[in-house]
C-alpha cells in the first residue's frame, strides 16, 4: 500500500513538474471601443484547452505556452468576440491588446442607447468567469441607484439585508448572517473596525461613489480568508485608465426631515504615463449632510399585578439633530517593470465626522407602583403614576472641532503594495498591508436633571407607546444629577501579507496554487469619564432645570406622532460653554467605576497556508479541490472588579491558540456557453468579538444592568454548500436560482436574564453576557433576474427590470434553558426582495427601486418575552437622469420615499422597544466625464 501511494505521489510530481523548460508567455488587454478596461473576458488559446480571464484592469496571460502557431480567442458577454492569429517561440514573452466592439443579435444592436449597459455586462461576465458562487456589481450599476454609502448599494444584492444607523445602511447580514460572520475587504485585504468591541464594519463610511466593483463572495475558496460564514465582500476601487479620463459629480439637496440642504462633490482623475508603464487614478468624495431623527423607545416588563401584568417601566423620548461629512480619497498606481514583472499600490482613507445633539427624556421605575398598588387608571390602560424623570441634554465642549456636539470622528486607512512575476510556468503573486482604524470622540458632555415626578403612562396602543408629565411644568423642578465630561477613543492597526503561486500541470488541464499569509492585529480602546459637582449654583436662584437656560425642543413635529413632544432641555450651547476645568467652580472626580471594565487591549496573529488544484476535466466541467489551514493565538486583557477590594484590578491576560483545518472543493458545469451549474462545499470560521473575550463587568446601578464577558468562547465554525443554476442572456442579462445551507456549531448569541441576584454586585438586577450556543441549521434558496426588454418593439426596448429574492430559514440548539423552543438564528431575515423598474432611451434614464427585508430576532433573552427583534422594512427610492451631451448628465433622486422607520420590538410585535424616523432626502447634481 505504502509502494502504491509513493508511485503516485511520484506520478503527480512528475506530471506537474514536466516540460520545466523556458516556454512561451502570452500577455495582453482586453479594452472597449471607448479604451475601457473589460474584466472577465474569456480568453482561450484554441486547440490547447489553455485559457485565463482577464482582471480587474482588462490584463490576462497564458503561461506555460510551447513554440508554435495559435488563434488567441477573446468572448465577451454582449461584445461581438475577437480572435487573433499568434506565433510564439520559446521563452517569449508576447504582448497583445483587443478592442472588442458591442455585439449584435440578428442585426439588432445590444448597446442600442450608448453606455446604459457596459456596468451591467463588465459585472456579469466577472461573474460567469468566477470560479466560485459570487454576485457582482460594477460602478455604473451602482451609480444608477440613488445610495450615498456602498451599504446602501450592497443591500440590493440577493440575499443581502442591512441594518441601518441614523437612516443609512450599516452592518451586513449575508444569507442571514449577522455582521461578526462576514467579512469586509479592501481590494482583497480586511478592513479593520473602527467600533470598540467588535468586528464590524461600518459600511455608512465608505461613499458609493468610491468603488469600481462589489464582488460578494458566497462561498469561499481555499486561497480566500476563510472568517466568512455568510460571505466575503470585496469592495474593489477604481484601476487607472487606458488613456486620459477625468469624471466629476456636483450635486446638492434637501433632507425633509431637517430641511437643511445636502451637498454632494466628487472627482476621478486617471491616465497612463511615461509611455504606457504607470496607470495613476486618484478618486476624491465628499458629503455633508445635516439630517436628524425621531425617536422613543420602551421596555416591558411583568408585574405581580394580576390584573395589569404587562406595563412599560422605561420610557426614553429622543431627538437627535446630526451632521455628517464624509471625505474619501484614493490613490491606485500600477507600474510595469518589464512584461513579466509589475507591481501596484493602491491606498484608500475614509474619514467622517459625525457631530451630534441630542435631546433624551427618560422615565422608569414605573413598574413599582404596580406592584405596590400606588397608581390611578384614568381610563383603560391610561395611568397616572410616580416615576423617576431625567431630562438630559447631549453635547460637547464648544470649540472649533467639537462644536458643541457630540462628535465622532471615525478614520480608515488601507495601503497595499502588490507584485505580479512570472517566470516561465510559475506565477507569482505577492502582497503587504498596513491599515487602521480609529474611532475619537473627545470632549463629550452631559447634563442630567432627574427626580421622581407624577406621569401619565399611555399603553392602549402598544405600538405607540407614551410618557408624559402629568403636570408639564413640573419638569422644571427636576434637580441637577449629574454633568460629566467623556473621552473615548478606538484603535486598530492591522499589518497583513500573503505569498501565493500558481503553477500549470498535465497539459494545463490543471493550475495547482498554493500559498500563506499572515494577519497580525492590535486593537484598543480607551476611555475616560469625569463627574464635575458645581461648588456653587449654576443659576442665579439654583441648579434646577428651570434656573439654567434652557431651549424647547418642538420646533418640529414628531414623525412618531404629534403626541410625541420632548419639552424643555439644557441648552447645549450652555454645556459646551461651562469652564469644567476651573477649581473655583467645579469639583472634578475621575468616576473610574464608570469606564475602566470597558478599556482592554486585544493582539491577534492569524497565520494560514493552503494548497488547492482547479483542474478542467472536460471542456464543460471543471472543479477546485483545496484545503486551507489557519492557525489564531490571540491574548485580550481588561479590567474586572475585585469584590474582596472592591476595586478595579487589570485582569490577567486571557491567551487562547486554536488550529483549524478547512477543505473545500468546488464545480462548475457549463451546459452550455451561457448556461452554468455550480456547487460548492467550503468550510469556514467566526473568531468571537475582541471585547466578548474581555474578563470585564459593567454594572451599572442607575440602570440596573451588569454586562459581562466571557474569556470561555470559542469560534463559531460552519459547514457550507451551495448549489447554483446561472443563466447569462445574450443582451446582456441574467437569470439565477440556487438553494444553500449551512450547519453552523458554536454560534455566538447575547443572552440577558432579569431579575437576577448577582452574588457580587447584588439586587435584582439583569444580566448580559454572550455565550456559546449550540448548533444552528441555515437554509434557503435564492433567485434573481436582470433583463432588458430588448425584444419588445421601438421604445419600449427601454424597458428593464432588476430583481432578486432570498428566502432564510434557521434553526438552533443549546441555548440555554430554551432547548424545547423552536428558536431562530439571530440575524435570519425569512424574506428579502429586490426590485427595480426602469426606462432608458440614448438620453433619458428613469428608475423606481423597492428594497424590502422581513424582521427577525436580533438579541436572546433569558425567554421569549424578553427577546428583541428587528422589524421588517421596506424602502422606496427613485431616481432620474438626462444627458445633455454624451459626456454631461443631469441626475435627480430620492430617497427612503416610505419614511420607513428602524422599528425593534420586544417579545410579539405589537410591543415597541424602539421606533426611529428620518424622513426622506432629494438629491439634484451634474456629473461630467471626460476621456479618450
Amino acid at each position: 500500500m505504502k509502494n502504491k501511494l509513493l508511485i503516485s505521489a511520484i506520478s503527480l510530481f512528475m506530471l506537474i513538474a514536466q516540460d520545466i523548460y523556458a516556454q512561451a508567455i502570452i500577455r495582453g488587454k482586453v479594452i472597449d471601443n471607448q479604451n475601457l478596461s473589460l474584466p472577465g473576458a474569456n480568453v482561450i488559446l484554441e486547440g490547447t484547452g489553455k485559457g485565463t480571464v482577464t482582471n480587474q484592469s482588462g490584463d490576462f496571460s497564458v503561461l506555460g505556452v510551447p513554440a508554435g502557431n495559435y488563434n488567441l480567442i477573446v468572448s465577451y458577454l454582449g461584445y461581438n468576440g475577437s480572435t487573433k492569429e499568434v506565433s510564439v517561440k520559446d521563452g517569449q514573452t508576447l504582448e497583445l491588446k483587443f478592442q472588442m466592439d458591442p455585439g449584435t443579435v440578428d442585426g439588432v444592436e445590444f448597446i442600442v442607447f450608448g453606455d446604459r449597459l457596459k456596468g451591467q455586462a463588465r459585472a456579469l461576465n466577472q461573474q460567469k468567469t468566477n470560479s466560485n458562487i459570487s454576485n457582482i456589481v460594477a460602478a455604473d450599476q451602482i451609480g444608477r441607484f440613488p445610495d450615498a454609502n456602498i451599504g446602501d448599494a450592497i443591500k440590493r444584492i440577493p440575499g443581502i439585508t442591512m441594518q441601518n444607523d441614523q437612516g443609512e445602511a450599516r452592518d451586513i447580514i449575508i444569507r442571514g448572517m449577522s455582521p461578526e460572520l462576514n467579512s469586509v475587504m479592501i481590494n482583497g485585504e480586511r478592513i479593520p473596525s473602527a467600533e470598540g468591541g467588535n468586528r464590524r464594519v461600518q459600511m455608512d463610511l465608505i461613499p458609493a461613489d468610491m468603488i469600481q466593483t462589489i464582488e460578494v463572495n458566497k462561498s469561499v475558496l481555499p486561497d480566500m480568508d476563510a472568517d466568512a460564514i455568510g460571505g466575503a465582500v470585496n469592495l474593489v476601487t477604481r484601476k487607472a485608465p487606458n488613456g486620459l479620463r477625468v469624471s466629476g459629480t456636483a450635486g446638492t439637496g434637501i433632507n425633509l426631515l431637517s430641511e437643511k440642504p445636502i451637498w454632494t462633490g466628487g472627482l476621478i482623475v486617471g491616465d497612463r504615463i511615461a509611455n504606457g508603464k504607470l496607470g495613476v487614478i486618484f478618486s476624491g468624495s465628499y458629503n455633508n449632510h445635516n439630517f436628524g431623527s425621531d425617536n422613543y423607545e420602551a421596555r416591558w416588563v411583568r408585574t405581580e399585578n394580576q390584573d395589569h401584568p404587562v406595563v412599560v417601566d422605561r420610557f426614553d423620548l429622543r431627538k437627535y439633530n446630526v451632521q455628517r461629512v464624509r471625505r474619501s480619497t484614493s490613490l491606485a498606481l500600477d507600474y510595469d517593470i518589464n512584461e513579466n514583472h509589475s507591481i501596484v499600490f493602491n491606498a484608500m482613507y475614509n474619514w467622517r465626522d459625525d457631530w451630534e445633539n441630542r435631546w433624551r427624556m427618560r422615565v422608569d421605575r414605573m413598574d413599582q407602583p404596580f406592584n405596590n398598588g400606588s397608581f390611578t387608571e384614568l381610563q383603560s390602560n391610561v395611568y397616572q403614576l410616580r416615576g423617576r424623570a431625567a431630562i438630559q441634554t447631549k453635547g460637547g465642549i464648544d470649540n472649533n472641532r467639537v462644536k458643541g456636539t457630540r462628535l465622532e470622528d471615525q478614520r480608515v486607512l488601507n495601503t497595499t503594495l502588490s507584485g505580479t512575476h512570472l517566470f516561465d510556468k510559475l506565477k507569482m503573486t505577492w502582497n503587504a498591508t498596513y491599515a487602521k482604524a480609529s474611532e475619537d470622540r473627545p470632549n463629550e458632555r452631559y447634563i442630567t436633571h432627574r427626580g421622581n415626578a407624577d406621569m401619565v403612562l399611555d399603553i392602549r396602543d402598544p405600538f405607540k407607546v407614551l410618557t408624559t408629565f402629568a403636570n408639564q411644568e413640573s419638569e422644571l423642578g427636576l434637580g441637577l444629577n449629574e454633568i460629566y465630561e467623556s473621552n473615548n477613543h478606538t484603535f486598530e492597526e492591522d499589518l497583513n501579507a500573503r505569498l501565493d503561486f500558481s503553477l500549470p500541470y498535465a497539459s494545463n488541464h490543471g493550475m495547482l496554487k498554493f500559498g500563506g499569509r499572515l494577519r497580525s492585529k492590535y486593537k484598543n480602546r480607551t476611555d475616560s469619564y469625569d463627574l464635575y459637582d458645581p461648588i456653587g449654583n449654576l443659576g442665579a436662584n439654583g441648579n434646577n432645570l428651570g434656573d439654567l437656560p434652557f431651549s424647547f425642543q418642538n420646533d418640529r413635529v414628531f414623525l412618531n406622532g404629534p403626541q410625541y413632544v420632548p419639552g424643555r432641555f439644557v441648552d447645549s450651547k450652555y454645556i459646551g460653554g461651562l469652564d469644567l476645568k476651573n477649581p473655583n467652580l467645579f469639583e472634578y472626580e475621575d468616576a473610574v467605576a464608570e469606564y475602566i471594565t470597558g478599556n482592554y487591549q486585544a493582539s491577534e496573529m492569524i497565520s494560514a497556508g493552503y494548497v488547492m488544484t482547479d483542474y478542467q476535466f472536460t471542456p464543460q466541467l471543471s472543479a477546485i479541490f483545496g484545503v486551507r489551514l489557519e492557525n489564531t493565538n490571540l491574548e485580550y486583557r481588561g479590567y474586572e472588579f475585585d469584590e474582596d477590594e472592591e476595586v478595579f484590578n487589570r485582569s490577567a491576560a486571557v491567551s487562547d491558540n486554536y488550529t483549524n483545518l478547512m477543505p473545500g472543493a468546488h464545480f462548475k458545469y457549463d451546459i452550455t456557453d451561457n448556461r452554468i451549474l455550480r456547487f460548492a462545499w467550503a468550510n469556514t470560521i467566526a473568531r468571537p468579538n475582541y471585547f466578548d473575550l474581555v474578563p470585564y463587568s459593567i454594572y451599572s446601578p442607575d440602570n440596573e444592568t451588569l454586562v459581562r464577558g466571557n474569556p470561555n468562547l470559542v469560534p463559531t465554525t460552519s459547514m457550507n454548500f451551495d448549489l447554483m443554476f446561472e443563466n447569462y442572456y445574450k443582451s446582456v442579462g441574467i437569470f439565477t436560482f440556487g438553494g444553500f445551507y449551512k450547519d453552523v456549531n458554536n454560534f455566538i448569541y447575547q443572552r440577558t436574564d432579569f431579575n437576577v441576584v448577582d452574588p457580587v454586585f447584588g439586587e435584582l438586577i439583569s444580566i448580559t453576557q454572550p455565550e456559546n450556543g449550540g448548533t444552528a441549521d441555515v437554509y434557503g434558496f435564492e433567485t434573481s433576474i436582470q433583463r432588458q426588454f430588448d425584444f419588445l418593439p421601438g421604445i419600449w426596448k427601454g424597458l428593464g427590470i432588476f430583481m432578486n429574492y432570498t428566502f432564510t430559514d434557521s434553526r438552533t440548539t443549546g441555548i440555554e434553558g430554551r432547548d424545547n423552543e423552536d428558536l431562530k438564528l439571530p440575524g435570519t431575515a425569512r424574506n428579502m426582495f429586490n426590485a427595480s423598474l426602469s426606462f432608458e432611451t440614448e438620453k433619458l434614464v428613469l428608475r423606481v427601486s423597492v428594497n424590502h427585508a422581513s424582521g427577525y430576532i436580533d438579541e436572546l433573552g433569558g425567554e421569549s418575552f424578553n427577546d428583541i427583534y428587528y422589524d421588517r422594512q421596506t424602502f422606496l427610492d427613485v431616481n432620474a437622469s438626462y444627458a445633455f451631451t454624451p459626456n454631461l448628465r443631469l441626475f435627480a433622486e430620492g430617497n427612503n420615499l416610505t419614511n420607513q422607520p428602524l422599528r425593534y420590538y420586544q417579545g410579539v410585535r405589537a410591543r415597541t422597544a424602539q421606533e426611529e424616523f428620518y424622513n426622506a432626502r432629494i438629491n439634484v447634481g451634474l456629473k461630467f466625464d471626460l476621456f479618450k
